[in-house]
This record gives C-alpha cells, structure tokens and sequence, in this order.
C-alpha cells in the first residue's frame, strides 16, 4: 500500500492511497476509524464496485464492530445500524435518485450520535462537514483510494 498527497478541488490536501487487494483496502479503512472520536461522517464515492462496502467493513472494525461479516451494503433497507465503540450508522443511497427522497431519509438525525457511512454521497443535495473518500478503480484488485478530512 503507497500514499501520497495531492491537492481536490477546493484547494483541501488530499492523502492518495493505492490499494491491491480487498484486504488492503480494509485495513485503510480500519486504521482511519481508529482515531474517530465517534461523531465522524463518512462520504464514500466510487463506481460500482469500487470498494466502497469493503471499505465501510474496514471502518466497522476499527470501531470495534465485532462480527464485520454482519455489515452489508444497506441498498434495500437504506440505513443499517451497527454496535462498536460508537454507533455506526451505514446508509446506502444506490437506489435513491430524487433530492427529497434523499432529504426525507431524516439520517441527518443522526449527525453527532454516532459515525455515519455513506455510499453513494455523491447524491446527497446538500453540504456536509465531512470525510471524503473516492475509490477508483485501477486494474484487477488494484484501487486508488483519495481521502480528504475535515
């Protein structure tokens, strides 16, 4: 796993990360979460495919989650609600295509109860204070992993 800096669109240092396996990619993740003070957001961005629930099984574990086979990307059921060290809210816009039906999911509730997860945050109509994750894919397994904080 390689990392660097590089500059997003508002002018915000990014850390760039490069991935080669699932494992890899979850490990990043677990690592993140191990410095979360429990009222983090989470945006995840990237195709399908890109690792973005792998990813959200690294956070899951670096929080203390016990059993990471458990978190699952919510497409259905729009929020899951997962125990650790803090709540973790993970919640799945996939099928969501509407502002308001994003707007009325009321998960802004739970900014400040616990860590939210996101998939899918480009769909969100709104601004948020938060950490942004985009997983690309490279080749393979291989993924470009760029993290913006807060």
């Amino acid at each position: 796993m390689s990392s660097r800096k590089t500059k997003s669109r508002n002018l915000k240092k990014a850390v760039e990360h490069t991935t080669r396996s699932e494992r890899e990619t979850f490990l990043l993740a677990e690592n993140l979460a191990r410095g979360f003070k429990g009222t983090e957001v989470i945006l995840l961005v990237g195709e399908l495919g890109a690792g973005k629930t792998i990813f959200a099984k690294g956070i899951a574990a670096g929080l203390g989650v016990s059993d990471v086979h458990q978190v699952c990307s919510p497409s259905f059921t729009l929020i899951n609600i997962y125990q650790g060290q803090y709540p973790v809210y993970h919640i799945d816009l996939y099928r969501l295509n509407k502002s308001p039906e994003i707007s009325d999911l009321g998960w802004e509730d739970y900014l400040g109860q616990g860590v939210i997860i996101v998939e899918w945050a480009e769909k969100i109509p709104f601004s948020l204070r938060a950490i942004r994750v985009e997983l690309q894919i490279e080749n393979g397994d291989k993924r470009r992993i760029r993290i913006w904080s807060e």
